[in-house]
């Protein structure tokens, strides 16, 4: 069975969110990403696992290693859920800056 995460608690987290910037850059092993942190393979493992939950990671294994790859759609999809929060934030700041100048 598989579990369902909420990818908003998912990308929450400041160390998954630093997974997701290292792997939009390249493909990587999981020991590769586990290089870039201080913390114990078990828990990056933990984190890559969420992510792979939420399916803003996918994985290709390459032989005997397995690579985790961005998935561009999933954050096509966040992207667009969020770009009318965005634009109303947009145009409340233009709105006080339009205050304030005059």
């Amino acid at each position: 069975m598989k579990t369902r995460r909420d990818i908003f608690q998912a990308i929450a987290d400041p160390t998954r969110r630093a997974i997701l910037t290292l792997v939009a850059l390249q493909a990587m092993t999981p020991g590769a990403i586990t290089e870039s942190f201080d913390s114990a393979r078990q828990t990056i493992s933990k984190h890559i696992q969420i992510l792979t939950e939420c399916e803003l990671l996918t994985q290709q294994q390459n032989g005997r290693e397995i690579y985790y790859h961005l998935n561009l759609n999933k954050m096509k999809e966040l992207a667009e859920w969020l770009a009318p929060f965005a634009q109303m934030w947009d145009d409340r700041f233009n709105r006080l800056d339009d205050i304030l100048n005059n």
